[in-house]
């Protein structure tokens, strides 16, 4: 079990960050089978062609020769600054990564997974490795993750909002005890019950980094070492909604009632969001968004709060009735 030894200054410091490269290289594990986790069921049909593209024309293979399935070269995803970090800064810091820390970490993943493929030892071997690995995951952002990210940014944007509102009414250990069924607040510690490390880690007035995701779900993952701080990867809440299948709509009375976009954003919101989450999450236009939600607020079903520089819409109860009631109607 591996057990983070927390401090008042630690409580004071942790904070929320999103990682793209973290993401791309959780979607990557799947895709080549170092992981038994699953994609939403529409996925595999769309990115595996692309994927295997990929590896045939590009040096996709040589960074997938740096994934174990507990770890990877810690250059190739950055440790993450904010909620806003962008694919092109992931980019800037894996090119700026120095040669020899780069062969330290590929000689150390080489170790654990030896490859046999000489084409791929000779790129990993070269001088130009770094920007070799670069150009292939830049390709493979664009055409495996760079369409669905908005959605996904979104999804985990919520996650950290609905859990610094619960940070503010109920403190940390509330936020903790709620991240995953593998964590638990214990004796000013956190204990991640089914790590494969057993050591305790003090975060020494550090604080923790935490970082929603989408495709380590179900499970949890954690930094310890440098060059990251001490991090904890968890799943988003909500990310269930991509693997569940769409139900029927042949005979669904709430578009016909509402237009079939306000029925949508009703239905999103059973989860608090902001007008960009929405739009994000939807693929609507912002201001046609914006529209919707004034229309359903006026019409009673929807309520707006603000957390923080965000303002957040919410089913009222009577939205929830209209909802549950089309779900009933179909139902029956």
């Amino acid at each position: 079990m591996l057990r983070f030894e927390v401090g008042t200054d630690d409580v004071l410091r942790s904070r929320f960050a999103l990682s793209p490269a973290f993401e791309l290289g959780g979607l990557l594990r799947i895709l080549s089978g170092l992981t038994p986790r699953r994609l939403p069921a529409t996925w595999p049909g769309r990115l595996l062609p692309a994927f295997q593209e990929l590896r045939r024309t590009t040096e996709l293979d040589a960074a997938l020769a740096l994934h174990h399935r507990t770890f990877g070269a810690s250059f190739t995803t950055a440790p993450p600054s904010s909620l806003d970090r962008t694919w092109e800064e992931d980019m800037a810091a894996l090119r700026a990564t120095p040669l020899p820390d780069a062969r330290r970490e590929i000689a150390r993943c080489l170790a654990a997974r030896p490859v046999t493929d000489p084409h791929v030892r000779s790129v990993l071997h070269d001088d130009g490795a770094v920007h070799a690995i670069a150009d292939a995951l830049d390709q493979a952002w664009h055409g495996l993750l760079a369409r669905d990210w908005p959605q996904l940014q979104a999804i985990c944007e919520r996650d950290v909002v609905h859990r610094t509102g619960r940070l503010g009414r109920s403190g940390w250990a509330a936020v903790l005890d709620g991240l995953h069924p593998g964590l638990r607040w214990r004796d000013g510690g956190i204990d991640v019950v089914h790590s494969a490390t057993d050591r305790t880690v003090a975060l020494q007035g550090e604080g923790l980094l935490l970082i929603p995701s989408i495709f380590v779900w179900p499970g949890i993952a954690t930094h310890t070492d440098a060059p990251w701080p001490k991090s904890l990867i968890y799943p988003a809440r909500g990310i269930a909604a991509l693997w569940e299948s769409p139900g029927p709509t042949t005979h669904d009375a709430l578009p016909a009632l509402l237009g079939r976009s306000r029925s949508r954003i009703l239905t999103a919101l059973g989860r608090p969001a902001s007008t960009t989450q929405l739009a994000q999450t939807l693929r609507l236009a912002p201001g046609a968004v914006g529209d919707h939600l004034a229309v359903l607020r006026t019409a009673g079903l929807l309520c707006r709060a603000r957390s923080g520089r965000s303002v957040l819409y919410y089913r009222t109860p009577l939205g929830d009735a209209l909802v549950g009631g089309t779900r009933c109607a179909e139902d029956g």
